[in-house]
C-alpha cells in the first residue's frame, strides 16, 4: 500500500472511531413517559406518604405517586438515610441492576487510545524510513530519474553548438557500443564539464546526450546536496552514485556544480565543513577505489574559475566542453528551431535577424521568437512578421517602452540632441560598429537610446575601435553643451562617463594599449581569500608615482577623444540639427534614415518590415527598393498601440 493511501485510510478509520465514541458517549438510558419532579417536592410528598413506589438507579429516582402519576427526580447526593426514610413510609423501593458494559464500548474506551497512539508512531516511522520527504530521509539523493523512454530531446534538437556536439558525440557512441572501445583498451571520460555563459544550452545538450543514447538520466542541482546538517551532502552523493550504478550505463547531470565544487578554503575566517565534505565525497565517488563503470557524470557551470583543481584533474572531470555564444550561422540555426512552433510570414529573413542579434545566447533567441509571437497576438495577427521581430529585438536590446512617462517638449528636444550626438560621432569615427537604431522613447531607465550592432561576430577589439567608442560615448554630452550651453548640460551622461572611464582605465591597466605605460598589468588582484588564495597579497603592487602616471594616461585618453568628438560635431552641426528634428518627428529612426541624414538628403519614411539592420553588401539593394508608404512609420504605429 502506498503511503498516501495509508494516510487516507488512517484518517478515515480515525474519523469513524471518533464518531463512534461521540455516539456512545451521548447515549442515554431509555425512559418512559414521566414528569420531572423537583427533589424538594419529592421529599415533601415522601413525608406526606404520597409516594407509592420508587426505583433507584444511582442518583435517579423513578417512581409513582398514590394517584398513579409517574415522575422522575434526581438526588443531589445519594444518602442511605433517604432509603430508610422511604421504607419507613411504606414506600415500595427497588433498584436497577447495573448494566454490563458492551465489548464495543470496552474496546473504544480502553484500547482505542492506545491503538491510535501506536498507529501515529507507526505512521511516523514509515514516513521516516524511506522516500524523499521522510523525517529521516536527509541522506537520500534528490536526483530526479528520467527513464530512457522519457527523454524526447536528441542532438537534432540542439543547434548553434556544433563543436560541443562533436565533443560529446563519442560519449553517445560509447553508451551505445561500449564493446568497441573496450576491445582496444580505450576508456571513456568519467566526467564532462560543460562551461559557458548562461543560456547557451548546456542543460539541453546534456539531455540530448541521454536522449540520443537511450540511457537513464539523473538530474540534480549542486545546491540540492548542501543542507544545514553536516554529512547530509556526502550521504546524498553516496546514495546518488549507488542508484546510478544499479542502472548503469547511465548519466548523472549536475547543474551549477560550482555551488558544491567551489575551491576549498584556506581555513581563514572559518570554513564550510558541509560543502567541503560533500565535495570530498564526490571526488572519491568519481575516482576512488570503487568501480564506476558505465556511470558518466556531466556537469554544467558558468564559473569554472572557482572550481576546486582536484575536481578538474584527469580521472574526474577530465574533459571540458566549452558551450559558447553562437555565431551568425549558429544563431540562424537556433532561430529556425524555435520558429518551427510559430507561424512565421514569408517575408521574415532569418539570416538578417541572426546578423542583428550579435551576442545573443540560445535562451535569448528563444525569448526573441516568443516576444515576437506575443506582439503579433496583441495585434490580432495570425502570422509573425518582420515588424514583430524588430519590435521584439528592440525590447530585448533597449528595454520595454515607457509610453506613460510624460516628457516635456524641452526634455524631448534635449534627449534628441543627446542621442543624435552619439549617432553622428559613431558614424564618423573609424572602425566603429554601425548604428542600429536611435530612439528618444524612454526605455527601461534611459530617456533615449542609441544602439550599435556589429556587422559580424567580434572576438576581440582593436585599440582604434576602443578609441572610437570613447569618442562616440561623449558625443551625447558634447551635443548638449554645444546646442544648449554648458549650464544646461544634464546628468543624462552619468552612465556614459562611467563606461568611458572604465574603458580608458582598462586600456591602461589591463590591456596594455597605452604607449606610456606599456604592456604591463597594473590592475588590482581579483583573487579572493575564500577561494583558497592567500590574504597576504597586496592589492596594489605598484608605486604611487605609477598610480599617478596611470591617472594621467587615463585622463589623456579621455581628453583626446572628447576633443575629437567635439570637433566632429562642430563640423557637422547641420546634421545634428536635422537628426534631432527627425527624432522629434518620428521618435525612432533606423540605420537607413541615419544614412539619409549623414548624406544630407531628405529623410525617407520608416520601412514597413523593419530594415533597421541590414548587412553592408545588401544596403545598396535595399536603398533602391520601392518603399511601401501606406503602412509605414513604425514609430507612429507603435505610439498608437
Amino acid at each position: 500500500m502506498k503511503k498516501n493511501e495509508f494516510l487516507r485510510n488512517a484518517l478515515f478509520w480515525g474519523l469513524i472511531a471518533i464518531g463512534l465514541v461521540f455516539i456512545f458517549s451521548n447515549m442515554s438510558t431509555k425512559t418512559d413517559s414521566s414528569t420531572a419532579m423537583k427533589y424538594s417536592s419529592f421529599i415533601q410528598q415522601l413525608n406526606s406518604g404520597s409516594i407509592q413506589s420508587v426505583m433507584v438507579d444511582g442518583r435517579t429516582f423513578i417512581g409513582t405517586t398514590d394517584t398513579g402519576e409517574k415522575f422522575t427526580t434526581y438526588a443531589p447526593l445519594l444518602d442511605q438515610s433517604i432509603v430508610d426514610q422511604m421504607l419507613s413510609k411504606n414506600t415500595e423501593v427497588s433498584a436497577k441492576a447495573p448494566e454490563k458494559p458492551s465489548l464495543l464500548l470496552a474496546f473504544l474506551f480502553n484500547w482505542l487510545p492506545l491503538l491510535l497512539i501506536a498507529g501515529f508512531f507507526i505512521f511516523l516511522m514509515m514516513r521516516a524510513g524511506g522516500g524523499k520527504s521522510g523525517a529521516f530521509s536527509f541522506g537520500k539523493s534528490k536526483a530526479k530519474l528520467l527513464g530512457e523512454d522519457q527523454i524526447k530531446v536528441t542532438l537534432a534538437d540542439v543547434a548553434g553548438v556544433d563543436e560541443a556536439k562533436e565533443e560529446v558525440s563519442e560519449i553517445v557512441d560509447f553508451l551505445k557500443n561500449p564493446a568497441k572501445y573496450e576491445k582496444i583498451g580505450g576508456k571513456i571520460p568519467k566526467g564532462v564539464l560543460m562551461v559557458g555563459p548562461p543560456g547557451t544550452g548546456k542543460t539541453l545538450l546534456a539531455r540530448a546526450i541521454a536522449g540520443e543514447a537511450k540511457v537513464p538520466f539523473f538530474s540534480i542541482s549542486g545546491s540540492d546536496f548542501v543542507e544545514m546538517f553536516v554529512g547530509v551532502g556526502a550521504s546524498r552523493v553516496r546514495d546518488m552514485f549507488e542508484q546510478a550504478k544499479r542502472r548503469a550505463p547511465c548519466i548523472i547531470f549536475i547543474d551549477e556544480i560550482d555551488a558544491v565544487g567551489r575551491h576549498r578554503g584556506a581555513g581563514l575566517g572559518g570554513g564550510h565543513d558541509e560543502r567541503e565534505q560533500t565535495l570530498n565525497q564526490m571526488l572519491v565517488e568519481m575516482d576512488g577505489f570503487a568501480d564506476n563503470e558505465g556511470v558518466i557524470v556531466i556537469a554544467a557551470t558558468n564559473r569554472p574559475d572557482v572550481l576546486d583543481p582536484a575536481l578538474l584533474r584527469p580521472g574526474r572531470f577530465d574533459r571540458q566542453v566549452t558551450v559558447g555564444l553562437p555565431s551568425v550561422k549558429g544563431r540562424e540555426q537556433i532561430l529556425k528551431v524555435h520558429m518551427r512552433k510559430v507561424a512565421v510570414g514569408e517575408e521574415v529573413r532569418v539570416d538578417w535577424i541572426a546578423r542583428g542579434t550579435s551576442g545573443f545566447s540560445g535562451a535569448e533567441l528563444a525569448n526573441l521568437v516568443n516576444e515576437a509571437a506575443l506582439f503579433a497576438a496583441r495585434s490580432n495577427k495570425e502570422i509573425v512578421g518582420m515588424e514583430e521581430f524588430e519590435k521584439a529585438k528592440d525590447k530585448i536590446l533597449m528595454g520595454a517602452e515607457r509610453r506613460s512617462m510624460a516628457m516635456s517638449d524641452e526634455q524631448k528636444r534635449l534627449t534628441a540632441y543627446h542621442e543624435a550626438g552619439h549617432a553622428i560621432v559613431g558614424r564618423l569615427v573609424p572602425d566603429h560598429d554601425p548604428v542600429y537604431k536611435v530612439s528618444i522613447i524612454p526605455r527601461g531607465r534611459a530617456l533615449g537610446v542609441t544602439m550599435y550592432l556589429p556587422d559580424g561576430d567580434q572576438v576581440s577589439q582593436s585599440r582604434e575601435q576602443l578609441l572610437s567608442r570613447l569618442s562616440s560615448i561623449f558625443g551625447g554630452r558634447i551635443a548638449e553643451e554645444l546646442i544648449f550651453g554648458y549650464d544646461k548640460v544634464t546628468t543624462g551622461a552619468s552612465n556614459d562617463i562611467q563606461v568611458a572611464t572604465n574603458i580608458a582605465r582598462s586600456m591602461v591597466t589591463k590591456w596594455g594599449l597605452s604607449n606610456k605605460m606599456g604592456p604591463i598589468l597594473f590592475d588590482e588582484d581579483d583573487q579572493q581569500p575564500f577561494l583558497g588564495q592567500s590574504m597576504s597579497k597586496s592589492p596594489k603592487h605598484f608605486s604611487d608615482k605609477t598610480a599617478l602616471d596611470i591617472d594621467e594616461e587615463v585622463r589623456r585618453l579621455i581628453d583626446e577623444n572628447y576633443a575629437r568628438a567635439e570637433k566632429i560635431l562642430r563640423e557637422n552641426v547641420d546634421i545634428l540639427h536635422a537628426m534631432a528634428e527627425a527624432l522629434m518627428k518620428y521618435e525612432t529612426i533606423d540605420s537607413m534614415q541615419v544614412d539619409d541624414l549623414m548624406a544630407r538628403r531628405e529623410v525617407r519614411e520608416p520601412g514597413d518590415w523593419g530594415d533597421s539592420y541590414v548587412p553592408k553588401e545588401e544596403k545598396q539593394t535595399i536603398a533602391n527598393r520601392p518603399r511601401n508608404n501606406e503602412s509605414s512609420n513604425v514609430s507612429e504605429t507603435t505610439l498608437k498601440e
